[in-house]
């Protein structure tokens, strides 16, 4: 498969309400879109994660974060939208835009842009973020390779995820950063 059919097969899933993987800055992640509740449903079983943990929203650029930054002063949207050496998310105060499994028991939602070519490649092709969530069992370490994908979870009929995304990692050896917006507090480094 080519990568822009594997690309074009991956937008497909995540516009039918599929679950996807693809490969993150440091680990590959589990996707689907942000806007459908069913899928986040099935993405968040597929994990065997807790609802109330709330996930991230990957995107390619600040435009495609818009609806999530009403309200937000010009200086903080200025701070998410500048590039950190290291990938960086950022928590922002819901304005009641994200899903309520979006955010999970929060009052914020998480937010990061992406610098990972094939993330911003394919938000950019769905037109949109993606939901951004590492790709592995809850309790149990991150997929590290389009292998591990296939083992844990599979893909297409008999498998759990609608499509993979292959491609590298970006590089990093830990996952995202977590700040707080507002307040500039780490939550996770």
């Amino acid at each position: 498969m080519t990568q822009d059919t594997a690309l074009a097969t991956a937008v497909a899933a995540l516009r039918a309400g599929g679950v996807i993987a693809y490969p993150t800055e440091a680990v590959w992640g589990l996707g689907c879109d942000p806007d459908d509740a069913s899928a986040l449903t099935r993405l968040l079983a597929l994990k065997r994660r807790d609802p109330a943990k709330g996930v991230i929203l990957v995107a390619a650029d600040i435009d495609q974060l818009a609806p999530w930054l009403t309200g937000l002063d010009a200086g903080r949207r200025a701070t998410l939208a500048t590039p950190c050496d290291t990938p960086t998310t950022w928590l922002v105060p819901d304005n009641g835009r994200a899903l309520p499994l979006v955010r999970g028991e929060h009052d914020r939602v998480a937010l990061r842009i992406s610098t990972h070519p094939r993330v911003v490649e394919l938000c950019r092709a769905f037109g949109g973020p993606i939901v951004s969530t590492s790709a592995n069992r809850a309790g149990e370490p991150s997929a590290m390779s389009a292998e591990e994908i296939h083992a844990v979870f599979g893909e297409g009929a008999g498998g759990e995820l609608d499509a993979v995304l292959d491609g590298p990692l970006g590089g990093h050896d830990r996952p995202s950063t977590i700040r707080d917006l507002v307040t500039g507090r780490v939550l996770r480094d």
